[in-house]
């Protein structure tokens, strides 16, 4: 009897260590692992620069994600582009007055074209370009353009471009003015692209930037930094940080791309209805569930007043918008906070002593890596900064994907390795107006990596340029910092073409 309690006992237990485990869902080993957020670059995508981060468990299923975002966004450019002769825009747009078959994708973006004139009162107009050519010849000439040329260019751009024929899917080219699919074209192709990957490739969540343009998707919250439009380098403070998940931000303003006349700047903003540049906004962020509306308003923002802005936003509940006018005064939708993580300001009194870096000058790096056909991988580039006794004094800029290639970066990494915190860097999104692709903008502010201004002196700028199936380069220059304006032309490499240091005041 004995013997058969103590089985009787000793089932039991077996039996309830079963139930505990179960219920408790103890770990097996490999079959569950941690979520990575790996990232990717590249230069030349749609003209401008590509960011990617993939959520997901493997570097295997990411980079079948990164494999499937490019293969779309080239898909819909060969569709959409004006850049490529052979695209199905530039076929149709060397017919006239002959119905076409076209793509969905075509007639969609055209019809969307439509809408977005017709809401906009033809402030968006593909045709923008007539009189965009007005002011490239400008610039070229140095004459600024008669008011006859441009009421000339504009009663152009306002013609009827096309006729789309929904029923028999044909569109019919109209006229000979040249047209440019863009404003909110970009947005549309990072939309399709990001739903492509979420839904073949089993990834978590997915943060992409062309441009400046952003669709955070998916289980990934993304903190976004909006560029300063008055303090644009990379590495600036931001106008402001904001935090979204399942939404798409974009920003447009005319201090990335202009014309420049007799020592005048013209933003690359036309409004079609005058020919005149866009100069009362200087920067408008857009964020909305729907990519396109975030696209095509954030143009819009910078070209209608601001009564209109505000009024055509009331259209649309999701959206959120933050413009900037000329004079730097923020208007903000009154849902703005909703996704502000920190409001910026600058209200620090800055005190210096004798003998160090005067706060009223920076020091700009003018940076433009070489271009190569089609899209490539973004280059390793390490910038920083060296006192006399070759002495790290500041580090300006790492870029990089995995910290084990950060040896590649030889001199960087002999100088700043040691004390250099892999941990605690963090990537934020940018979200800014779109800027041609490798060209790029980094400031000194005179500090080292202390927060304190140092002394006058010479100081030696780095520049380390390595790259994927490419070269290394490595550029040191001297300059002197006594508070004066200075600008020295750096030689090009076959990694850089071209580079510039220039201290000037703010």
């Amino acid at each position: 009897m004995y013997t058969t309690l103590k089985k009787k006992t000793l089932f039991l237990l077996f039996f309830f260590a079963i139930i505990t485990l179960t219920s408790w869902k103890l770990p097996i080993k490999n079959k569950e692992k941690n979520s990575t957020v790996f990232i990717s670059h590249f230069e030349n995508i749609l003209g401008t620069s590509f960011e990617m981060k993939i959520k997901t468990t493997s570097s295997k299923q990411a980079a079948i994600a990164e494999k499937t975002a490019l293969n779309e966004i080239n898909r819909l450019s060969k569709i959409l582009s004006a850049y490529d002769a052979q695209s199905e825009f530039s076929i149709w747009m060397r017919t006239q007055n002959t119905p076409v078959k076209a793509s969905k994708e075509f007639i969609e973006v055209l019809g969307l074209f439509d809408t977005w004139k017709n809401n906009t009162n033809g402030a968006i107009n593909p045709a923008f370009e007539v009189v965009s050519q007005v002011w490239k010849t400008a610039e070229n000439t140095q004459i600024l353009p008669s008011k006859n040329d441009l009421q000339t260019a504009s009663n152009t751009a306002n013609q009827t471009h096309w006729n789309i024929d929904y029923k028999n899917g044909t569109i019919t080219h109209l006229t000979n003015a040249p047209l440019k699919l863009n404003t909110f074209v970009k947005s549309y192709i990072i939309n399709h692209a990001t739903k492509k990957v979420m839904a073949n490739t089993g990834v978590e969540g997915m943060v992409m930037n062309i441009g400046g343009d952003i669709f955070v998707s998916g289980n990934q919250y993304e903190t976004i930094e909006i560029a300063n439009p008055k303090a644009s380098a990379i590495n600036d403070a931001a106008l402001d940080i904001v935090k979204i998940q399942n939404k798409f931000i974009a920003t447009s303003g005319n201090y990335k791309r202009g014309h420049l006349i007799k020592d005048e700047w013209y933003s690359h903003i036309i409004n079609p209805k005058t020919g005149l540049p866009a100069d009362n906004i200087i920067s408008a962020t857009v964020i909305a569930n729907n990519a396109t509306d975030a696209g095509a308003l954030a143009t819009a923002f910078n070209i209608m007043t601001i009564e209109e802005s505000t009024q055509l936003a009331r259209q649309f509940p999701d959206v959120a918008y933050l413009i900037i006018n000329k004079d730097g005064n923020r208007i903000e939708s009154d849902n703005w906070e909703s996704v502000e993580v920190i409001k910026q300001s600058n209200t620090n009194i800055t005190i210096t002593k004798d003998g160090q870096w005067d706060p009223a000058y920076e020091l700009i790096i003018h940076l433009e890596l070489a271009q190569f056909n089609g899209p490539y991988r973004r280059s390793f580039v390490a910038i920083w900064i060296e006192d006399k006794d070759k002495a790290p004094v500041r580090n300006l800029m790492i870029w990089y994907n995995k910290p084990k290639w950060l040896r590649d970066l030889k001199a960087w990494y002999r100088a700043n390795y040691a004390t250099f915190n892999v941990e605690s860097q963090t990537i934020n999104s940018i979200s800014s107006a779109t800027r041609p692709a490798g060209n790029y903008a980094i400031k000194w502010d005179g500090k080292n990596d202390n927060g304190e201004y140092v002394n006058e002196g010479t100081y030696t700028v780095n520049i380390e340029v390595v790259r994927e199936h490419g070269t290394y380069q490595l550029i040191t220059q001297d300059i002197k910092i006594n508070n004066k304006a200075n600008k020295i032309e750096l030689a090009k490499n076959p990694e850089v073409a071209s580079a510039s240091l220039e201290i000037k005041k703010k």
